[in-house]
């Protein structure tokens, strides 16, 4: 198996429910989210995917769909509140948005939707909440 990498940085604001100390409140990161793409052989150039189409089909995707948005569970006891303050900032999701689910999500959900018809897949998904701070799911892990 070869892989390729791209990293996309957006801004987006979540909070996670239950969480013990401040996370439980409405806040947001500057996330740095890295992509590992693999294939079973490259193309006729030597390559897994064009780095212009990881940015095309994942990191267009995230700015699109979570750039200066807030990601909200849908299970939120907040959700009505912030439904009636905003709409087209949210982003309802099926899980509670730590970095860990988040990463889980674009591996699983995202991944293999944005990247049918390329010959790859994408294995793996690093989401940095800041520079110390980060979370990796991978396929088989």
């Amino acid at each position: 198996m070869i892989t390729a990498e791209r990293y996309h940085d957006i801004s987006c604001g979540h909070r996670v429910v239950g969480h013990e100390g401040k996370c439980r409140f409405l806040h947001g990161h500057n996330y740095r989210i890295h992509f590992v793409v693999a294939a079973e052989q490259l193309d006729e150039l030597g390559r897994v995917l064009d780095f212009s189409v990881i940015k095309e089909k994942l990191c267009m995707w995230l700015e699109e769909e979570y750039d200066h948005k807030f990601l909200i569970w849908e299970q939120d006891e907040l959700l009505p509140q912030l439904r009636a303050i905003t709409e087209h900032s949210l982003v309802v999701v099926p899980f509670n948005p730590t970095a860990e689910n988040i990463a889980q999500h674009l591996v699983e959900v995202v991944g293999p939707k944005q990247l049918a018809g390329t010959n790859t897949r994408l294995i793996s998904c690093k989401v940095e909440e800041t520079a110390k701070c980060s979370a990796t799911y991978a396929l088989g892990s």
